[in-house]
């Protein structure tokens, strides 16, 4: 096993096509991620070892890239529109019920299966993924009243969950990450407040075009700073870097993220940094523990159907069961308690590998819960009962 280099580096590149080589094949249609991860596991600890993720140099490549995902996935959030807000209600209804549910059903898995982490499973199944649902939603053109509420709903949960993880997956540390996350919270608001300031006196306009016309990339210089920094004040205070990216995320979807941003986050992200951080953690789960322990198998499945069943509960208040399902994805908060309990050694041998299992499982579902609410769709749209365009 070798230090990291630039041989590390092409390696690590070359592995993350994994993901788009199989997300292309036509009858799989898996997430990127599917790919970058099975790669990691094929040259980590599992397989062949040919990285060490305990590298420093490693580790940090992967943070940065953690810090970028989850600020793209809050940039993801569609926050800004009228229609969303009057959503709120009945959507913020079946997030508090499929919570509910979850906290049941984790209560009821940790204690089956000892590990004390009822409060971490809880939040685990009660979340969405807006990285996961919303892209699938735009990708298959699904619309309407419901789809807006069923969106709402994933914001809400990925939102709540995301914010709640720090504080459940270590509970001696609860009050400490509270006032981390609070430190977060309050400067991502200071950030809102001046950018807000800024926009209104047309400066931020000014920038932009000035950015553009020069090719300086102002824009995207700037919020890589104000990332790190939100970074450095979350690893002082003991808190999840996926916060920092978040709650910037958050901030930059309020106010209005420019397309040239957009571009620009998209090509560094994911182009290099993303597959670079799922091929780290794919690269760190030892997916052989299962092996040695095949009850974790159990609990995988436990709180990826556990996690489907939850939200289906959206059904008692009119949600259609296919966006219902398509609400239970799970990919950010599930990351974030596998690299933060194998970082921290909070989790039992195998219990990260088992975490990210139920996470796929619920992707399985939300993609095919996803195309049959595409083909209801068009069968409506054509004038045809579902069930005769099925024939």
């Amino acid at each position: 096993m070798q230090g990291f280099g630039f041989h590390t580096l092409a390696l690590l590149t070359a592995v993350g096509f994994t993901g788009p080589l199989l997300a292309s094949l036509p009858r799989l249609r898996l997430p990127v991620v599917i790919g970058e991860l099975t790669a990691g596991l094929v040259i980590g600890k599992t397989g062949f070892g040919v990285v060490d993720v305990a590298d420093p140099t490693f580790q940090l490549f992967a943070n940065i890239g953690f810090a970028l995902v989850m600020f793209v996935v809050g940039t993801h959030v569609p926050i800004r529109g009228g229609g969303l807000r009057s959503a709120v209600p009945l959507a913020l209804a079946r997030a508090v019920l499929a919570g509910g549910v979850a906290a049941v059903l984790g209560a009821g898995l940790a204690a089956e299966f000892g590990t004390g982490h009822a409060a971490l499973y809880a939040v685990l199944m009660a979340s969405s993924s807006a990285a996961v649902a919303l892209p699938l939603i735009d990708s298959l053109r699904l619309r309407g009243p419901h789809v807006l509420s069923a969106t709402t709903q994933i914001a809400i949960a990925d939102a709540a969950c995301i914010v709640l993880l720090p504080l459940v997956i270590d509970i001696q540390r609860a009050p400490t990450a509270a006032l981390g996350a609070l430190a977060i919270a309050g400067g991502a608001g200071l950030l809102f407040v001046l950018l807000r300031a800024v926009d209104r006196r047309g400066w931020r306009r000014r920038v932009h075009t000035y950015s553009q016309r020069r090719r300086f990339a102002l824009e995207l210089r700037t919020n890589l700073v104000v990332l790190f920094a939100l970074a450095a004040l979350a690893a002082s205070t003991h808190v999840s870097i996926m916060l920092a990216g978040f709650a910037l995320g958050l901030v930059i979807a309020l106010v209005g993220e420019p397309r040239r941003l957009a571009r620009q986050l998209f090509g560094i992200t994911e182009g290099f940094f993303s597959p670079l951080f799922f091929v780290w953690l794919g690269a760190s789960l030892q997916v052989r523990e299962l092996g040695s322990h095949p009850k974790l198998i159990l609990l995988g499945v436990g709180l990826g159907l556990g996690a489907v069943l939850a939200h289906c509960v959206g059904r008692l208040l009119g949600q259609p069961l296919t966006l219902a399902v398509l609400s239970a994805a799970q990919l950010g908060v599930p990351v974030a308690a596998a690299t933060i309990g194998t970082e921290g050694h909070l989790l039992v041998a195998g219990e990260a590998s088992a975490l990210m299992f139920g996470a796929l499982l619920t992707i399985a579902c939300t993609s095919i819960a996803g195309a049959v609410a595409a083909r209801g769709q068009a069968a409506r749209e054509a004038g045809q009962p579902a069930a005769d365009k099925s024939t």
